[in-house]
């Protein structure tokens, strides 16, 4: 027996009655979420503390605080968001009415991860029910406590015809990719993510992938070695290293490398203690699955800051790795751990050489105080963000989208861009039923003057000026 098929019958009916169309619908959604948010905000603290030993402070700022700006944003904007766009027009179309809008496509899928549980099943939820979406929302198993809290407190904040949590494991999944939806979001490994991929192709379904790769951290040699590592230990670190965007491995020089060795330990030291283990601001990592895998990288390079590790607890001491080949496992895939390798190079130009021989990176990051550099790795590279002199601060801005490019993604979201991801675009044009007339010039047989005057009348140059 299907699990799902009364589950996705009931949001099909409810969408194709128009019920999720109205501003005011889409409106009372978005605030049944922030309810849900602020009346639950204790109670999801301590589901992200259960699953990934995060502090309530890291769940604030990594997860709550960022849905309850995307519920904002959205609220705000609803109404100018769903105005159609008026559209330049030439002269043949100038007495009809041309213009984008934005419709909902219809029921849609969101497969969220489980790392940032909470912000990355709500934020592309805000999305998917400002453009008018029903909703179908399955969050990862393996954070189990906060699985449990979306799949037992959030329905009761919406519209349960128009939005529903499913759970289970990957052979649930697979089941509920049989069906077909009108738009799927995903996010989580680019292995998974052809997966989903060829299961949204069986039914012509468009994709948002949102996946990961290894971001690189080019740092130059005329930096300040103790901000430059203030700044990547705290974004390495950061949930425990499990952040798609965080930076995955170093490029410097043997000069560079020397300097900023120790001031890593200091900024560890600093920020997790001489035993890191029982700092309350280093979390856990998700899975005795997760930590095999990351306690095998290990052994590659030289381990020149921390290598301990703990399987009770789950812990992997915020590491830094030396002597690191491109051919070692650690540089073949994803880290998400806090681990850190530092590859050597001689210049800028080899550093680029490393970055363009390897996958598209979700995230790009630069160290130095010459803009030229960074412009010179912003201008020569491609990754689905760039950021100078910083961590991934970025993510915290609604104005900016987030998205990969290549093998590290494909589509945008956050903000409007979430809203326009769950929009289909239509085009339209209006025209009148009368002034047959003025349409005559189109109909055969031609003459060289209708002609001429036709082709002229369609030129773009009309559009600038009209």
């Amino acid at each position: 027996m299907d699990p799902f098929a009364d589950t996705l019958q009931r949001l099909r009916e409810a969408f194709v009655s128009g019920r999720t169309r109205p501003a005011e619908f889409r409106a009372a959604q978005l605030k049944g979420l922030s309810r849900f948010l602020q009346e639950n905000k204790q109670l999801l603290q301590e589901s992200l503390a259960q699953d990934l030993h995060k502090v309530a402070f890291h769940s604030d700022i990594s997860e709550l605080i960022i849905c309850q700006n995307e519920v904002d944003l959205a609220l705000r904007n609803l109404c100018t968001w769903m105005k159609d766009e008026p559209v330049a027009k030439n002269l043949i179309t100038q007495l009809d009415s041309a213009f984008i809008r934005r419709e909902p496509f219809g029921l849609v899928l969101i497969l969220s991860p489980w790392n940032y549980p909470l912000n990355l099943s709500l934020v592309p939820l805000v999305g998917a029910l400002a453009a008018g979406n029903c909703v179908v929302l399955k969050p990862s198993e393996i954070s189990k406590n906060t699985e449990k809290v979306l799949a037992k407190v959030l329905p009761r904040y919406l519209d349960q015809s128009c939005f529903a949590v499913v759970l289970g494991g990957p052979e649930e999944t697979g089941q509920l990719l049989e069906h077909e939806f009108d738009y799927i979001f995903f996010t989580g490994t680019p292995r998974v993510g052809k997966i989903v991929m060829a299961a949204a192709a069986k039914h012509l379904t468009p994709v948002t992938l949102e996946l990961g790769g290894k971001n690189p951290c080019y740092v130059d040699d005329n930096c300040d070695p103790q901000t430059v590592a203030n700044r990547v230990a705290f974004f390495r670190c950061f949930n425990a290293g499990q952040t798609c965007a965080a930076p995955d491995y170093v490029l410097c020089s043997p000069e560079m490398q020397a300097r900023l060795v120790p001031a890593l330990q200091s900024a560890i030291t600093r920020f997790y203690g001489n035993d890191p283990q029982s700092s309350p601001n280093l979390g856990r990592i998700i899975s005795q699955k997760h930590f095999q895998r990351l306690r095998g990288l290990l052994s590659c390079g030289r381990v020149v800051i921390g290598g301990q590790s703990d399987e009770s607890d789950l812990y992997i001491a915020p590491t830094v790795l030396v002597d690191v080949q491109e051919t070692d496992p650690v540089m073949q895939e994803e880290i998400f751990g806090p681990i850190l390798p530092i590859v050597n190079v001689r210049s800028l130009g080899q550093a680029i050489d490393f970055i363009n021989r390897r996958e598209k990176p979700l995230a790009l990051y630069a160290f130095s105080n010459s803009s030229q550099v960074i412009n010179q790795m912003l201008y020569r590279t491609s990754s689905g963000s760039f950021v100078g002199n910083e961590g991934f601060t970025y993510m915290s801005l609604t104005s900016l989208p987030l998205g990969g490019v290549g093998k590290s993604g494909m589509g945008r979201y956050h903000g409007k861009f979430s809203f326009d991801t769950f929009s289909h675009h239509r085009a339209c044009l209006l025209s009148h039923s009368g002034l047959e007339v003025l349409k005559n010039i189109r109909y055969p047989p031609y003459s060289d003057c209708r002609q001429k005057l036709f082709t002229w009348a369609m030129g773009s140059h009309l559009c600038t000026l009209l």
